[in-house]
């Protein structure tokens, strides 16, 4: 069985920490499930980390890859390296789309078998390692239902009008073998044949779907990779990994649930009854960030009559709330947010108008944005804090748009300009100018301030050389100091 990790979202449920590049998958606000004994500070991973710690203790993270835009390469590997293959989307085209560019990738790239089950599962997931080790049962029940395609459905604790619902068929309700024992250790091995999906009914729907015993959606679906090959055929998609990448841009945005889920002929179910939930919002996510005096992450406090309120701040400034209760207030370079927890899904419908993200992360490190001028003024610029991880480098690469003055504020490292490289310390200062290819390498945590200037600056006038630091080592001409810097 291979596995697919789907990541994606527009980032807009947890603004103001979320962003289109920074989705939820991205922020490190879990416990990490390791001790912390004599640790003043708790660790904490993010969902994907999470995840991936997941499969892999269930023995399942060989079989594993991701797919998601290329814009959330950098941070991917950031959270978890090259554990698994990374499959880039080109463009956003709904998750259809990205499934089949990930079917194409496993029969193209890793020669997956045509009868080899596909398991798709969100990189969001928040569940138990029993969870994920019910994966396991979906070649056997797509093999004994004769189904074309098995879901894992959850039991609901109330009428949500968040969640699509799966109705199993009313026959044999009296087979064991059908039933998830909730007393178990560990799930049955049942299932039940689907007889109707319904997608986000309104809550007096979901309490009459429930009262037929239907069970929640959590978007995790298996299919074998010649049912979804020939699913492509039938939609005139290429199946061929390369072409499918070629004509990607022209693809409609497409959702899995419609173009497949709720038109298949023969869908299975694994009932699931222990612990699974989604923490897609503020009014869910705050109760799983730890234990202790969990309703402060980052700097700040809350009161004692501030009852259920919680602050998720990454600024440096500290947040106190005093007599405010069943509130979240989140801040971030992005912005900052204060809303009641039963309305703080409304922050999907407010305005970004385009902002741009003042924090990522790469896979050497991150960087938060300073200062920028306003669209229309000349030249423009960008000024950048930029943090490096110990032993991590950026790829050699040019700008044409944009030259780069840096300044280097701690750590040492080395620096690669036009095949000439140079050792850099707190206070040197490094001009780069535009066509010219360059790399940095931390020998230490390194920091220091980027400020790019030019007639435009996109993120996307970058030119790649090359990303092994060996290669761009063997390009060096000599050792020696780079003609276009000074030191203060």
């Amino acid at each position: 069985m291979r596995i697919v990790l789907l990541c994606g979202g527009s980032g807009k449920r947890l603004w103001p920490l979320s962003n289109e590049v920074r989705s939820k998958i991205f922020l490190k606000l879990l416990p990490a499930n390791a001790s912390n004994a004599g640790n003043a500070e708790p660790s904490k991973e993010s969902m994907i980390q999470r995840v991936c710690r997941q499969l892999e203790e269930a023995g399942l993270l060989t079989f594993a890859s991701v797919v998601a835009h290329r814009s959330q390469a950098e941070i991917t590997l950031h959270h978890i390296g090259n554990r698994i293959p990374f499959i880039a989307e080109p463009h956003r085209r709904g998750t259809f789309s990205a499934i089949a560019l990930a079917g194409a990738y496993l029969h193209a790239k890793q020669l997956a078998e045509l009868d080899e089950t596909i398991c798709v599962i969100p990189a969001d997931l928040y569940a138990d390692v029993d969870f994920l080790s019910t994966l396991c049962q979906f070649p056997s029940v797509l093999a004994a239902s004769g189904a074309e395609l098995a879901l894992l459905g959850v039991k609901p604790k109330h009428p949500s009008t968040q969640f699509g619902y799966i109705v199993p068929k009313p026959t044999k309700q009296s087979d064991p073998a059908l039933v998830s024992d909730a007393a178990s250790a560990a799930p049955s091995a049942g299932y039940a044949m689907v007889e109707q999906f319904t997608e986000k009914p309104d809550e007096a729907t979901a309490a009459r779907l429930i009262d037929r015993d239907a069970m929640w959606n959590c978007g995790i679906f298996a299919f074998s990779l010649q049912f979804l090959l020939d699913t492509m055929v039938r939609k005139a998609l290429p199946t061929d990994y390369d072409e499918l990448l070629a004509c990607y841009e022209q693809l409609p945005e497409q959702s899995f649930d419609v173009e497949v889920v709720e038109k298949i002929a023969a869908a299975a179910v694994i009932p699931y009854q222990r612990e699974w939930k989604d923490l897609g919002d503020w009014n869910v996510l705050p109760h799983y960030l730890g234990s202790g005096d969990s309703n402060v992450v980052g700097a700040g406090s809350v009161s004692d009559d501030s009852t259920g309120t919680h602050i998720v701040n990454e600024l440096q400034q500290p947040i106190h709330v005093i007599g405010v209760p069943n509130v979240i207030v989140a801040a971030s370079a992005d912005g900052i947010l204060v809303a009641h927890k039963q309305a703080a899904n409304r922050i999907k419908s407010l305005r970004q108008d385009g902002q741009r993200p003042m924090y990522g992360e790469e896979r050497w490190g991150s960087y938060s944005v300073l200062d920028y001028t306003l669209p229309g003024q000349q030249p423009q610029t960008v000024t950048r804090m930029i943090e490096m991880l110990p032993l991590k480098h950026t790829s050699y690469h040019a700008h044409q748009q944009r030259e780069e003055c840096w300044t280097i504020l701690s750590g040492t490292g080395e620096f690669i300009m036009e095949a000439v490289k140079r050792q850099v310390q707190a206070g040197d200062m490094l001009r780069i100018p535009a066509g010219a290819k360059h790399a940095i390498r931390a020998s230490s945590a390194l920091a220091y301030i980027e400020v790019q200037i030019g007639t435009e600056i996109a993120e996307g006038d970058v030119l790649q050389v090359t990303a092994d630091w060996d290669s761009i080592l063997r390009s060096c001409k000599q050792d020696g100091d780079d003609p276009f810097s000074t030191k203060t």
